[in-house]
Parts: structure tokens; sequence; C-alpha cells
């Protein structure tokens, strides 16, 4: 079983502080691993059991009953859930947990659960809202490094859910640059602009692209248009003055390596 999050993960994503974090571990609820210098580092597993435990305890459910519950939940969670479909209900000591339609997803973010039910009458039910753009874009930087496809899927869908979310389109245009996927990142790119405005960064990262892709004509135009959008991007007018330094326009080369140097020494 993996254990990809951290405190700082699990306070983000399911929305506990870390005090009461540290008091279900001392309770007994969850056992994260070790990770490095000794940190704490949770599973998908310990993020929903650590959610519904605190909904429970919210609720006033006696405490026995909070155990007894988790370790059935515990037993039928799998490493990853859905982000839909999913219903946990909490019916005196049992747990009862019923998957819907939707398909099965890795390292998903069931930490987007919304609680609802009667605890007076003895039940409580834990089940599923729309993620928004930012609950993908979450869930998409978590499985960065671990994931890549994931991450993809998880950025489109925040997208889809806000498509002026520039921070979700920069991230998937860089994972599909790094993974070589370099037509697709460009399109990523193009879409952005269109959809968010000719941003500084969206125009450099562009620009680098079509550098990569041997297109140094367009990646001229690219950078000349980022700095004309954000004339405080140092590596822009950098990336500039090589370009024009190796397309014989000395002048141009001179002119945005000064201005770069500018930038840098004023920090």
């Amino acid at each position: 079983m993996t254990h990809p999050y951290g405190v700082r993960d699990v306070e983000r994503l399911v929305g506990i502080p870390r005090a009461t974090i540290r008091s279900l571990i001392a309770a007994g609820f969850v056992s994260p691993a070790r990770g490095a210098r000794n940190s704490l580092r949770f599973s998908f597993q310990d993020l929903i059991v650590l959610r519904t435990a605190q909904a429970l305890a919210d609720a006033d459910v006696p405490p026995r009953r909070i155990t007894k519950s988790l370790k059935e939940l515990r037993r039928h969670l799998p490493e990853s859930m859905p982000m839909s479909g999913l219903s946990i209900g909490a019916v005196a000591d049992r747990v009862v947990v019923k998957e819907g339609g939707s398909r099965w997803q890795a390292e998903s973010g069931q930490y987007l659960l919304a609680f609802e039910g009667d605890p007076a009458a003895g039940s409580l039910s834990v089940v599923e809202r729309k993620p928004e753009a930012t609950d993908w874009f979450a869930a998409a930087v978590a499985l960065e490094g671990r994931d890549a496809d994931g991450a993809l899927r998880a950025y489109r869908q925040a997208v889809a859910a806000d498509p002026q979310h520039v921070e979700a389109r920069i991230n998937m245009g860089l994972l599909l640059h790094e993974a070589g996927r370099l037509r697709e990142a460009e399109l990523v790119y193009r879409e952005a602009i269109k959809a968010c405005g000719a941003r500084g960064v969206l125009l450099f990262n562009l620009a680098v692209l079509l550098e990569d892709m041997g297109r140094k004509l367009d990646a001229m135009r690219a950078y000349e248009l980022a700095v004309r959008v954000d004339p405080g991007l140092a590596d822009a007018h950098y990336n500039l003055a090589l370009l024009f330094e190796g397309s014989g326009r000395p002048k141009d080369a001179i002119r945005h390596m000064a201005q770069y140097r500018r930038l840098v020494e004023n920090g």
C-alpha cells in the first residue's frame, strides 16, 4: 500500500486541522507510515478513515461505535476510490460501503465527501458530492510524480469544470511537454490562451515548447509577445537574446540581454 500524502496534504485535501489529525492517530483510528526525517505519511484509505472518524465524532457518535465502524470500513476500502457513485453508510455498529455505476479511478481523491443523515436516528451516511475544479486540481497535484496519466485526467476534469482554471492548463501542458507529447502540449497552451487570455507564463511556456520542436521563428514570436505582456519575465528576455544572436540580429540580442541583466540585478 502506498502512502503518498503528508500531513499538509491531509489538512488541505480532507479539511481536518493538524491537531485533530494527531488526536485521531493517538486514538488508533489510523497508523500512518514514516517517511523522510520521520515524517508522517498517509495512504488513501487513511484519508477516508480520518474524514469519516471526524464526521462521526462531530455527530456525537459514541467512541466505541466509531472504532467498530472504522475497523469494518477499512476492510471494505481498496487503495483507491471513484470520484462518484460511492456511498458509505454507518448504521448502528456497522458500516456499509456501496459502489455506484462510475468506473474506478486510482488515487482519485475521495476526500471529496459530504455527510448527511440523521445521527439521532442512529444513522449517518457519507456520500460523494460533485467535484469542483479546485478538487480535481488538488487531486491532480497529488498524483503528479507517480501517475502522470491520472494527473492529466484530473487536470482535464478541472478544466472541464472551470475553463478559466489557468493553473490546471499550465500544469497539463508541462506534463505533456515532459512526456514528449509536444503537439498535444502545444494544443493545450493555445487553447489556454484562447480561454484565459494572453498571459505571460502561458506564452513563455509555449515559446519554450516551440523551441524544443525546432520552430525557432514561432518561438521568437511567442517570447516577444510574452515580454510585451509581462516585461518582467527575465528568462524570456534571455532566451530571446540567444535566439536573436543565432539569427544574425545582434542589436536585438544585446537589447534583450541587457534587459535580462537589469531584471536579475534588481531581483
